[in-house]
């Protein structure tokens, strides 16, 4: 395994998955994630309760970074070593549209149509008894 050398200057201002972006660029492989991150405290100049504190972090960091692929058993590598297959499949596209017409004559079914008419004769019954007054009107007393 090539080992890096780099200035306290610069690994001051680098973080773990910048370090293991350059172990993994030099050694041209695949690593588990353990050597990995063993390198990259090497690297670092950590001592090896890092390695124990912080393993989950650099895992949830390499995870999340784009520039990183995981690998089968555990593997790591970084995705411009691989690449990735493209497979358009015409039959999954008839299975959309197929569930499409499916869910448009379901929702066509789902329409509830009241057949109770509501009468606004009966409304205007309920108001005839009300009466509006002015706020002049309020304040007398009756």
């Amino acid at each position: 395994m090539k080992s890096i050398k780099l200035t306290d200057e610069e690994l001051a201002t680098m973080s773990y998955d910048d370090v293991a972006y350059m172990i993994l660029e030099n050694n041209k492989k695949k690593m588990k994630i353990q050597d990995l991150f063993k390198e990259v405290i090497k690297t670092m100049h950590l001592d090896d309760s890092a390695f124990e504190n912080h393993l989950a972090d650099f895992f949830e960091l390499l995870s999340t970074d784009k520039k990183f692929i995981m690998l089968e058993n555990g593997y790591w590598d970084l995705k411009i070593n691989h690449s990735t297959k493209i497979v358009i499949d015409d039959d999954d596209e008839d299975e959309i549209i197929e569930e499409e017409t499916e869910d448009e004559e379901t929702e066509d079914e789902d329409i509830n149509y009241d057949e109770e008419v509501i009468d606004d004769d009966d409304t205007e019954d309920e108001l005839k008894d009300l009466v509006i007054m002015d706020e002049s009107e309020e304040s007398e007393p009756a």
